[in-house]
């Protein structure tokens, strides 16, 4: 602890230093000034009692592990130097202070809480107080409180710019983390995992497995901007079932490792959430043929009709994944078979089609597709002689039945060939 006499030669000593560069009459009005004026020459002093005052709970209560000690002292003798230079009025302040600012975005990249540097910066007010009352022998006593309140609105001040700071760095950073995890998950769509190097950057940051089997679902994303598929990533957490989501302009791409489970149990999770289209496939091979079941999926919810609300696995749908890969084949399936009814007035149309459906659905027995149509047997069969006109063909015969069912699922596709059909 300094003696009275220090105190008073310290005193003098600004007194007279205030008073080379023209400030006599604010030092002698005010002392707040003064007293931080006289510790100016001796920030490494105040340093020292900040970094005392951090670690008195010892290292660990601190935070500051990420930061060399080195480092640690020169942003307390800034921000310390910052303090005085507010309180003596040397320097403006302002509401986004530079080296508040700079310290926050910097111990934001180092991973510092920002408790534990809004601590150090309260911690700071108190040292910097200390410090002057030490030297406020000829303060008078009414001069005190306007110091305290001087103090303390520097502080909060540089508080708030440390605060806005380092927020706006985090901020910064999740944008430049969830670039990076876009990049790396677009890579695996794009077939990169099966370079073994990259498929090891992806497991390690995406904390998925490299090998195994994998669930891979897609689902629109409405007008409004949201998936048609709400909620996937909690209501698979909520049965054990770790999943990493990626949402594109059109599209919501989930990427499921099943590990050991079957494909039907993380479906029958997801359907109840669907609110639109949405389709899944899955690999055996892992990362390295996400990217092929991506495209399966992605060509299973084209098979879709617009306005289905369902979650629709490729096994479900492989003959229309196969008319959809294949649009001009499509075209001629249909022109070969169908055309000829197609052309018909939309009643007629529309009867003997739904007729030839129910007819092939229930195994080409006109007893079954009667029923089913809620009609006699012979107008089914009067249906389908005036079809077999129409079509001049049998219809009877593996590839009849083969082709007509093809047919059948491509005028339903969506796409032009299904919206002349309508």
């Amino acid at each position: 602890m300094p003696t009275d006499r220090a105190v008073n030669e310290r005193l003098s000593h600004n007194a007279g230093r205030l008073t080379c560069i023209g400030m006599e009459d604010t030092a002698t009005a005010d002392p707040t000034r003064a007293l931080a004026a006289a510790w100016l020459d001796d920030v490494p002093e105040l340093t020292d009692r900040l970094l005392a005052a951090i670690f008195r709970g010892g290292p660990e209560s601190a935070d500051y592990r990420p930061v060399p000690p080195g480092e640690l002292r020169d942003g307390c003798h800034r921000y310390l130097t910052r303090v005085l230079h507010l309180l003596t009025g040397d320097q403006p302040g302002s509401d986004t202070d530079d080296v508040a600012a700079e310290i926050g975005r910097h111990r934001a990249a180092q991973g510092v809480p920002l408790e534990a540097m809004l601590r150090t910066f309260r911690l700071g007010g108190r040292v910097v107080w200390e410090a002057m009352l030490e030297r406020a022998v000829r303060t008078p006593p009414e001069a005190i409180g306007p110091a305290a309140t001087a103090i303390w609105a520097v502080v909060d001040g540089l508080s708030s710019a440390l605060a806005a700071a380092y927020r706006s760095a985090q901020l910064e950073q999740l944008r430049r983390d969830e670039q990076h995890r876009h990049a790396l998950i677009e890579g695996v769509l794009a077939d990169r995992a099966r370079d073994d190097a990259f498929a090891q950057r992806v497991a390690e940051q995406l904390d998925l497995p490299r090998g195994g089997a994998y669930l891979v679902v897609v689902a629109d994303v409405g007008a409004d901007g949201e998936p048609t598929l709400r909620g996937p990533r909690t209501a698979l957490a909520s049965v054990r079932v770790g999943s990493v989501w990626h949402l594109r302009a059109d599209t919501l791409i989930g990427l499921i490792p099943l590990d050991s489970h079957r494909p039907g149990f993380v479906l029958d999770r997801l359907r109840p959430l669907a609110r639109g289209r949405a389709a899944a496939a899955s690999t055996a091979h892992g990362l390295a043929e996400v990217g092929l079941a991506h495209r399966l999926a992605l060509t299973t919810l084209g098979t879709l009709p617009s306005g289905t609300v369902a979650l629709v696995p490729v096994e479900d749908r492989f003959p229309q994944c196969l008319l959809v890969g294949s649009p001009e084949l499509r075209r001629r399936l249909v022109a070969s078979w169908l055309d000829p009814l197609l052309e018909l007035p939309a009643r007629e149309r529309e009867m003997l089609l739904h007729t030839l459906t129910a007819w092939l659905d229930a195994g080409r027995s006109a007893g079954l597709a009667a029923e089913r149509l809620y009609c006699h047997r012979n107008t089914v069969l009067n249906r389908l002689h005036r079809v077999q006109s129409l079509l001049g063909r049998d219809l009877e015969g593996r590839q009849a039945f083969v082709e007509l069912s093809l047919a059948l699922d491509a005028i339903d596709l969506p796409g032009e060939i299904g919206q002349s059909a309508q």
